[in-house]
């Protein structure tokens, strides 16, 4: 298992000018258009994530785009679909000369069927936002080789010239939330519901672990992770029953998730311990619950890659990158001015060491608080990474790939100060760091 290089490939931030149009849901909520003041925009690719800028301009495309996102799930009262669809209205916001659409709870039976009716409609760029109803659309890219079509990563790494896929560098921010939970937990015991063994969760997973074993090793503290699969990434009675077997029979004080529901929340409301928050801002986007339960959550902006797709499509690139892989080092421009990285902790609309609950702070030692700044701030500027800097040391679990099954316990996969290539991570990346316990 040897796909290691070393260094990070960093990304030129893109700063572009901004527009504000006007949103306008079609009223029978299947999908929702926001129309845009049609105008010539023509957009300069400044970085990329993983290769060279092509070498010669191709012209811009006077008409504009229209963004079409096929959700897996419902978008209302889940942190992914929701997450994607704020994404594709911020983006219809930033420019005057892209609608945004979408489809719900689109399956794979139905992901070709839905594209081709949305092209047929106006779209140009199709998304499926989970891998396994995305990758159908691979095989109806040769057919549109105007339009851009896109999936998000799990494991599967295929691509064409005109079949991106992408993924946020989600573990940096994971990171920065396990040093805060490592930091609270009382107990010594920290709680995952999670979905099901995947190179996507177990990367995750890892993120957090890292950050949770680094504040134990700062703090002096012996620190128990627990690890229970639910078995999918929306099963709401089943995840309160793990949130609760963890909580009751494991002594949690700290509980994530890595599911979709909002019951693992719920639970750490009724039990009175701190909750930390995966994908979006809960509490300052949805309103779910407080400050006074959840500690800390990290917020995804899926906009960033969408951005740098709309920009190639704009641009008239007929080669665009094919994988995506954009961490905190890369960030996008709204249309009130504001800016964000990629991915970033962030609680009840504030973010950095801001984000932490105001009633988590006491908790948390100085040290800890100081390291949450400083790693972020180096992240951002794209100077430091937890997957470079740590050894990667398989605690014996995860899940067999075909050619790459688990390592044995104990196996040190990959040196400390040596960085994976994203490759490596996105496809190969199957075990579960040593010191965390997976539940049957």
């Amino acid at each position: 298992m040897v796909l290691l290089s070393r260094g990070l490939q960093h990304v030129n931030k893109r700063r572009r000018n901004q527009m504000i149009s006007k949103l306008f849901p079609v009223k029978n909520g299947v999908v929702l258009r926001t129309v845009g003041i049609a105008a010539l925009m023509t957009v300069v690719v400044l970085g990329t994530a993983m290769c060279a800028p092509a070498a010669e301009e191709a012209p811009a495309v006077d008409e504009g785009a229209t963004l079409a996102i096929e959700h897996f799930s419902v978008i209302e009262g889940t942190t992914w679909s929701g997450a994607h669809d704020r994404a594709g209205k911020r983006l219809a916001e930033k420019y005057p000369n892209v609608d945004y659409v979408f489809r719900e709870e689109v399956g794979p039976d139905l992901t070709n069927p839905y594209a081709e009716e949305l092209i047929a409609d106006g779209a140009n760029i199709v998304i499926g936002n989970a891998e396994f109803m995305g990758m159908p659309l691979k095989d109806i890219a040769d057919e549109y080789p105007d339009v851009y079509f896109g999936s998000i990563i799990a494991s599967d790494l295929t691509t064409k010239q005109n079949f991106i896929r992408l993924f946020p560098r989600q573990y940096q921010a994971l990171y920065l939330e396990g040093l805060v939970a490592g930091a609270l937990t009382e107990t010594g015991n920290i709680g995952i519901v999670s979905a099901f063994p995947s190179v996507q969760v177990i990367r995750r997973q890892n993120g957090f672990i890292l950050g949770i074993q680094d504040a134990a090793e700062l703090l002096g503290k012996d620190i128990n992770i627990y690890v229970k699969y639910v078995g999918d990434w929306y099963l709401p009675t089943e995840e309160r029953d793990i949130a609760e077997t963890l909580v009751t029979q494991y002594d949690v004080d700290v509980l994530t998730q890595q599911t979709d529901s909002g019951s693992p929340l719920d639970v750490a409301s009724e039990q009175g311990i701190w909750f930390v928050g995966k994908d979006m801002d809960i509490v300052g986007f949805y309103g779910w619950s407080d400050t006074d339960t959840v500690a800390i959550s990290f917020d995804t902006r899926w906009e960033v890659l969408y951005d740098h797709m709309i920009s190639e499509f704009l641009a008239g690139e007929k080669n665009p990158e094919t994988v995506l892989y954009l961490g905190m080092d890369d960030s996008i421009v709204l249309a009130d001015g504001t800016e964000f990285p990629t991915v970033d902790i962030m609680n009840d609309n504030k973010v950095g060491v801001d984000a932490i609950s105001p009633a988590a702070l006491p908790s948390i030692p100085d040290e800890i608080v100081s390291l949450v700044e400083e790693k972020r701030a180096q992240m951002i500027a794209g100077e430091w990474d937890p997957f470079e800097v740590h050894a990667f040391v398989s605690n014996g679990t995860g899940l067999d790939l075909e050619g790459a099954p688990v390592p044995a316990e104990g196996t040190e996969v990959k040196p400390a100060n040596e960085m994976p290539t994203n490759e490596w991570l996105l496809s190969l990346f199957n075990f579960d760091l040593a010191g965390v316990t997976i539940l049957e």
